[in-house]
């Protein structure tokens, strides 16, 4: 045998003994993820919350608009999660946050933002859409928010859920 071929049999024999974990992928990207999402309190301190929340929203692929400070936040199709959700701590002009697609956004998150002071009096437009682990849960935990307007369009979110979900009992009284 010679070298190389001795190396191939032996990567081999390691390689086909050591068993792959299942989901193989998507377990390293849940790892980096959630590696992407660590908090930096140190970084916080040295640079400010405005842009370390940036950093961090950028990081995990969302866009953030940002004019001397976060004004707002889009974490469509983004990786962001509650481990990361500290960094929001701090941001005191954040009008808009959008989020739409984000697979690791759960009640926890919007219970977290809700309980955010500083959201609380900034915060004029929110949007959660297509996050399906977010139950009605994360959505009541919202109500901390009380300077978001409300709901635009009444009825045809009504429709909406009665037409998506037929066996939903509906009661809206947003008055």
């Amino acid at each position: 045998m010679t070298r190389s071929q001795l190396f191939t049999w032996s990567a081999r024999r390691v390689l086909s003994a050591h068993k792959q974990p299942s989901g193989g992928s998507r377990e390293f990207w849940g790892w980096l993820n959630a590696v992407f999402n660590k908090v930096d309190y140190e970084r916080i301190k040295a640079v400010g919350p405005d842009r370390a929340a940036a950093e961090w929203l950028l990081r995990c692929g969302a866009k953030v608009r940002f004019r001397g400070f976060d004004q707002a936040i889009d974490a469509t199709e983004s990786c962001i999660m509650y481990r990361g959700f500290d960094h929001l701590e701090g941001l005191e002009h954040v009008e808009e946050i959008g989020f739409n697609k984000c697979i690791y956004i759960e009640d926890a998150c919007l219970e977290h933002l809700s309980q955010i002071k500083t959201l609380q009096d900034s915060l004029k437009n929110m949007t959660v859409v297509s996050c399906g682990n977010v139950t009605d849960k994360g959505i009541i935990a919202l109500h901390h928010l009380s300077d978001l307007p409300g709901v635009k369009d009444k009825d045809q979110t009504v429709d909406r859920l009665q037409t998506a979900l037929p066996r939903l009992t509906v009661e809206l009284d947003l008055a």
